[in-house]
């Protein structure tokens, strides 16, 4: 599968919760695994094409004959960028030859292997890995609903009011101060952490707290 849009819209974590909700719905025990861009190793002639067999041999071998395997490769874009690209070096090129082999080779586990491609450059990927995605799918900024439903999960218990939640959905959306709404990233790793912050440690947040971050906080640059 590949999941693909803009930084701080949790691919990767939606990828987790697929693995561990799939795992209980086939009452199998599963394995997660991540690849990330330490699998590029230091530059030397060969090495990211080894790490990248040895991390499939761990994988495969924790699969065995029964076990469901799952794997997020993060920041895929990295890791199997198009061989065509100007910029693409021979190590990238044979790294992502490496990749497309791993990957038919897990067809003989009939299913019980299932690969998370993550990147916000779809574009920028080879057309060999994309051909082989039996999904793929996009993520785009949270939606008013989405963002409501956020709120109130994250507020619960805060004791805010109706119109202040909608007030919040309405100021991280996209408005006359800025054309694209907030990401899920931007609420939680940014707009709540600094609420929390002008109320710590002398009292709880409240309604100002939240309202004055959303206000003074712009959403993240979108990465088109």
């Amino acid at each position: 599968m590949i999941l693909h849009g803009e930084n701080g819209i949790c691919k990767a974590q939606t990828a987790e919760v697929a693995a561990d909700l799939l795992a209980r719905e086939l009452k199998k025990e599963g394995r997660l695994f991540k690849l990330s861009t330490g699998v590029r190793g230091h530059g030397m002639v060969g090495q990211m094409s080894s790490l990248i067999n040895q991390a499939f041999q761990v994988i495969t071998e924790e699969a065995g004959k029964s076990r469901l395997c799952f794997l997020i490769i993060d920041e895929g874009d990295s890791l199997a960028g198009s061989r065509n690209a100007s910029q693409s070096h021979h190590e990238d090129k044979v790294a992502v030859n490496t990749l497309i082999q791993k990957i038919d080779d897990l067809k003989k586990f009939d299913g019980r292997i299932l690969i998370f491609l993550c990147t916000n450059r779809y574009e920028a990927l080879d057309p060999a890995i994309v051909r082989r995605a039996g999904r793929i799918e996009v993520f785009n900024r949270p939606d008013d609903n989405e963002r409501e439903k956020l709120f109130r999960m994250d507020c619960e218990g805060l004791g805010f009011s109706d119109n202040c939640i909608m007030e919040l959905v309405s100021l991280t959306g996209p408005n006359g101060k800025h054309k694209i709404g907030f990401t899920f990233s931007d609420i939680r790793t940014r707009l709540i952490p600094e609420a929390l912050s002008n109320a710590y440690p002398h009292r709880k947040i409240s309604e100002d707290d939240m309202l004055t971050a959303a206000k003074t906080l712009v959403p993240s640059p979108s990465i088109d």
